[in-house]
Parts: structure tokens; sequence; C-alpha cells
């Protein structure tokens, strides 16, 4: 068993349910994962206390959360030192246009906060329309109807593709468990493709 740090940084929420689904699949494999926001985390949360680390951040206007830049940043070195892996949630992955977009977003932040991790995942964002205040709305509504004019922007609208988000946190446990040699009992162990929403 290892143990796994989700560090993550949201706007509206959806990067924190990504997070969650991480965890859970990783605790599916035997693991013992912990999500944390990375605005909210403890003063005395140690980066040296666990064997693996996956960090995500949404985008927002072009930029990811600057929490979790600051927390890459200043945990450089020890990442430097575990199995590392980064995920990013953004419109831009919900459409193959955006893809090339989303990839520069990607190149960004790492070339910005100086990390190298070993794995990197793209996922689409969401859109809260009942979250947004009058004006946000108004805005996301207009942008979206210039760029998916057949979406109802009526209602709440999710873009993430959960098998793609298990089959992440699965290739990365994968990934891990290889690099440590920490071995997983098969009891309780399932692959992705048996996990419902």
């Amino acid at each position: 068993m290892s143990s796994f740090l989700v560090c993550y940084g949201t706007g509206e929420g959806q990067t924190a349910r990504i997070a969650d689904r991480i965890v859970d699949a990783l605790g599916e494999r035997g693991h013992d994962a912990t999500a944390v926001d990375a605005a909210d985390r403890p003063a005395d949360l140690d980066v040296e206390d666990f064997d693996a680390v996956l960090v995500g951040s949404s985008i927002h206007a072009g930029k990811h959360q600057s929490e979790v830049a600051a927390f890459v940043e200043a945990n450089r070195e020890a990442l430097a030192e575990r199995p590392t892996a980064f995920f990013q949630v953004s419109m831009s992955s919900a459409t193959e246009e955006g893809a090339t977009q989303a990839a520069e977003y990607v190149e960004s932040f790492l070339g910005d906060t100086g990390w190298h991790p070993d794995r990197i995942a793209q996922f689409g964002g969401a859109l809260r329309f009942s979250e947004f205040g009058f004006l946000k709305r108004l805005l996301v509504r207009q942008v979206m109807k210039r760029e998916m004019p057949d979406l109802d922007t009526s209602e709440d609208v999710e873009f993430t593709d959960w098998q793609a988000v298990d089959d992440f946190a699965n290739d990365v446990a994968a990934f891990v468990e290889g690099r440590l040699g920490h071995t997983v009992p098969d009891a309780g162990v399932s692959e992705a493709g048996d996990r419902s929403e």
C-alpha cells in the first residue's frame, strides 16, 4: 500500500469532485489517499509524509489556481523525489478544437513552476450556471453560444469524462506500484470499467 496526496485547486467545485473520484479509485486499489484543497491546506501538511503526489487545478480566465502554483513551487524539491502526476480541468479540454489551448495551459504551468510530473491528464470541466451570479451567467452564456451553439445553457452542464478520470487514477496507481514496488492485495481491486457514476 502506498500513501497518496491529491492536492487541488477549484473554482466552482468540479476539480474537487474529480480529486475525490481519484481518491476513491486509489482506495479501491488498496492505497491510502487524501484529497486536500490547496487554498485550505493545513499548515502542517508535509509532502514528505506521502509516497506519491497528484496535483490538480482548474483553469479560469486562462490561468491556473494561484494556490496550486504556490504549492508546487514551495514543494518542488520534495515533488522531484517521488512519483507525481498533474491533472488540469478546463472547458478547453471539453472540445477537440480546444485541445491545443488546453495543452498550452499545461506547458505554461509546468514551465512557470519548474515541475516535471510523471503523468499528466486533462479533463473537461463543468458549467454551473445555477451557481453563477447574474453577470457571470450572462457572460458565460454569450461565450458558449458562440463556441458551442447547440449547448443548452438553461441548466448546469458537465463535460468531465469520468471513465477517463478512473483510467488516469489507475494508470498513476500502476506507475507508483511499479516504481515503488508496493504491492496491493487483490481483494477489493476493481477495474476502472466496473465503476458506475
